[in-house]
């Protein structure tokens, strides 16, 4: 029997070694494909329970412990509300939102000690990215009582923004009078803002000071950390009238693979017609839409999975 020549050894070799190559070849990418496919099947799964918790908590919204309303804020990527969700007879604060939409909150105060005196303060080191909305709460204490003479007058990176205690303010209150609210975000997109406050001469120190000034800003902005990821934050109540801390604030993060570009929430008023535009959002809205494409690689099948669910505020609903 004639055995193989050296050359048809070789070619044999080469044949099956190629063979061996695409059917191992082959199988590796059969697992790939399976395990990218779990690892999307997995996302979409956490995605799914992510949602319907939510729509169950913001079904049942009602007021703060502190008297807040329902919803705190009604954006396109976040959405803040009140609710008892872990069914403790205490509700918390609850914010669900994109990774890449941040907000938060400042607070300082200023004293002048002569008459109409006048102090600054200054914020600064905001999130890293674009601020896109912004407002200052201003509200004083002081020789404030005689209407239309005793007044301070705001500036922001000093630009006049309103006059405070015009009328219906005391002398020596003990206690922040007026709560005048001004949106300021042209003044924070260089990531800082100078507020002044100016009183006139008849403000004088009559009381352990002339005039204390109280400025809490707050601020949505998008950010450059955790782009695609969807959290949710619960706040405590705390306290005796209850407050909610927002250095308090757990966040958890509900899945990473969120893309969306269209918004996730979106918000109808009790005739089923979308409400665009705030404070429509917060004070109109009966119903919501929450809305989640989910893909773990953009640039690889499977495509992106969609999820939707429509929830209906009961303690919002008209009588």
């Amino acid at each position: 029997m004639k055995g193989f020549t050296l050359i048809e050894t070789l070619v044999t070799i080469g044949v099956f070694a190629l063979i061996s190559g695409a059917v191992f070849g082959s199988i590796a990418l059969l697992y790939r494909v399976q395990g990218y496919t779990w690892q999307q099947s997995i996302a979409i799964d956490e995605a799914r329970r992510g949602i319907e918790t939510m729509v169950e908590e913001i079904r049942e919204a009602r007021y703060g412990e502190d008297g807040a309303y329902p919803i705190e804020k009604a954006e396109n990527k976040e959405f803040i509300f009140y609710s008892d969700i872990d069914k403790d007879n205490s509700i918390e604060r609850v914010r669900y939102f994109l990774g890449a939409v941040g907000s938060g909150e400042q607070t300082k105060e200023c004293q002048t000690f002569i008459s109409g005196g006048s102090c600054n303060v200054t914020f600064s080191d905001f999130l890293v990215g674009e601020i896109l909305t912004a407002e200052v709460k201003i509200s004083v204490d002081g020789d404030f009582g005689q209407n239309n003479r005793e007044y301070a007058e705001v500036y922001a990176d000093g630009n006049y923004l309103g006059r405070i205690c015009g009328v219906g303010c005391y002398d020596c209150a003990g206690e922040l009078q007026e709560d005048e609210t001004f949106d300021i975000t042209e003044y924070l997109s260089d990531g800082a803002v100078v507020f002044t406050i100016d009183s006139t001469w008849r403000v004088d120190p009559i009381c352990s000071y002339a005039m204390n000034a109280n400025f809490e800003i707050s601020w949505t902005g998008e950010t450059t950390e955790g782009l695609h990821e969807f959290k949710k934050g619960i706040t405590e109540p705390v306290g005796s009238p209850a407050t909610y801390p927002a250095d308090q604030e757990e966040v958890f993060v509900l899945t990473s693979y969120v893309r969306n570009v269209p918004p996730i929430f979106t918000y109808f008023d009790s005739n089923g017609e979308e409400i665009t535009e705030n404070p429509a959002r917060l004070i109109d809205t009966k119903m919501m839409e929450v809305y989640l494409i989910i893909n773990i690689n953009q640039a690889r099948a499977p495509q992106d999975f969609e999820l939707k669910s429509a929830v209906q505020l009961r303690n919002l609903k008209e009588k």
